[in-house]
């Protein structure tokens, strides 16, 4: 399966999931005028790449552990719903046995990024490696 790249834009975050080294990274401003245009390519993607991991669990191909890295400077409040789908597609992963890390990472001037990673992890029942820059 392909890895998913996407340049970010002035509204929209990059996109890095590598299916090489299992690192997936959202990183920058997510504040796209249309967040479901934006987002549903992504959720799919997620949603086929569980297909990869049970096709690599069939065949005992290695570890198939995932670090997954949200690094956003911005979020708006429709972007979060679609942050709050994809959370929930890898609380799924993990109830399969898939090993999952989630990152967080904020500036840590920044509270209300913090709040809310806080925020994702308990109300999604995942933990998250808080990371401060």
């Amino acid at each position: 399966m392909d890895s998913l790249i996407i340049e970010a834009t002035e509204d929209s975050p990059k996109i890095q999931f590598d299916t090489i080294s299992n690192r997936f990274v959202i990183s920058g401003e997510s504040r796209p005028e249309n967040a479901g245009k934006f987002y549903t390519p992504v959720i799919n993607w997620i949603i086929k790449f569980e297909e990869e991991l049970q096709k690599r669990k069939q065949e005992g191909k290695g570890d198939s552990s995932i670090i997954f890295v949200f690094k956003l400077d911005y979020f708006n409040s429709t972007s979060a719903k679609y942050i709050m789908d994809i959370l929930l597609i890898f609380k799924k992963f993990v109830d399969q046995g898939y090993k999952i890390n989630m990152e967080w990472h904020y500036d840590k001037r920044d509270d209300d990024m913090l709040d809310a990673g806080n925020e994702f992890s308990d109300t999604v029942g995942l933990k998250f490696d808080f990371i401060e820059y």
